[in-house]
């Protein structure tokens, strides 16, 4: 499942306000719509084994989009508390113990042109429903991917470290030709060849014991999931490596595993139709996801591994 189809819920904060879901709109001129310039944020909100509903690290998120809206040179109407108040209130407005939350910052309408600096700010976070982002199966026994045709940015003319709108038409290019190739995910290598992540994922090896993911010198996010997994993984004192590799050492490693709010933690089984292993989630992806999954969604009576990653709707 690469995509979902929205189910309206009650509610979309807007500009300090939650107002009706389908008065959510937007005008035709609007300039992020035309030039790309915006920036946003994917979050979880997990309902957990006691029944209440929490916000997977929400301050971590909020932070990542102010640096983003930084990068974009562009000011926030809104402190981060309010924004990460509004991404509380718009839970609870949606009813779902469960949602997939989407703050954005974005150039509304008002004036055109590249350099212009006229266009307000409009801020806004919705929720809606969004299982599994690459399937259960995929959760379970991974995925198939191929190196694509497309390279990440440089760091120079990328600017990778931030959630941005128009960004994403890169990712938007590789997924797209893998799903039309018949593959699950895209794997991106950097302007030197070498792997950088996939088109919505960080991404990570295994190979004899040792966990690897490329630097964040590298032209990757700085993705929450993925330090969540790098400290889930040392907790578990398992070696994580933060280096860069080739993508022959990514068709030769014992596992390989992407991390992203979305993709959470999913393993892959094939890239360029080479078995990577022994074709399905291996051992070191399976500890981690389950510590992964156990730290979000916890078990009755059981208190939170890392408590202060998890905001109580």
């Amino acid at each position: 499942m690469a995509s979902v189809t929205l189910e309206k819920v009650e509610s979309i904060w807007m500009d300090g306000k939650l107002i009706p879901w389908d008065d959510a709109k937007v005008h035709l001129l609007t300039h992020t719509l035309h030039y790309g310039l915006g920036a946003f944020e994917g979050i979880r909100a997990y309902q957990r084994a006691d029944g209440k509903t929490a916000i997977f690290r929400l301050t971590e998120h909020i932070n990542r989009l102010f640096d983003s809206c930084k990068i974009c040179t562009i000011d926030v109407p809104f402190t981060r508390e309010q924004v990460a108040q509004a991404c509380i209130e718009v839970v609870r407005a949606s009813k779902l113990p469960s949602a997939y939350l989407r703050p954005i910052v974005f150039l509304g309408y008002g004036a055109l042109g590249l350099g212009s600096r006229e266009s307000p700010v409009t801020t806004a976070v919705a929720a809606y429903k969004w299982g599994a982002y690459l399937g259960e199966e995929g959760l379970r026994r991974g995925i198939r991917a191929k190196v694509s045709s497309y390279v990440r940015g440089h760091v120079n003319s990328n600017m990778a470290k931030g959630k941005i709108c128009g960004q994403y038409v890169n990712s938007i290019l590789a997924k797209r030709e893998a799903l039309k190739s018949g593959y699950d995910e895209a794997i991106m290598l950097d302007s030197n060849g070498l792997v950088s992540e996939a088109s919505g994922e960080n991404l990570f090896i295994v190979r004899k014991g040792v966990i690897k993911t490329p630097p964040l010198s590298s032209a990757i996010l700085e993705g929450i999931t993925r330090d969540s997994m790098i400290r889930i993984a040392r907790d578990l004192g398992l070696e994580v490596r933060e280096e860069t590799f080739a993508r022959d050492e990514l068709w030769c490693a014992d596992e390989v595993f992407l991390t992203g709010t979305a993709a959470e933690c999913t393993p892959v089984r094939e890239i360029d139709d080479r078995v990577i292993g022994a074709g399905e989630c291996g051992p070191v992806t399976r500890r981690v996801q389950d510590a992964f999954f156990d730290t979000v969604k916890g078990a009755v009576g059981k208190p939170a591994r890392y408590p202060d990653w998890l905001t109580l709707v």
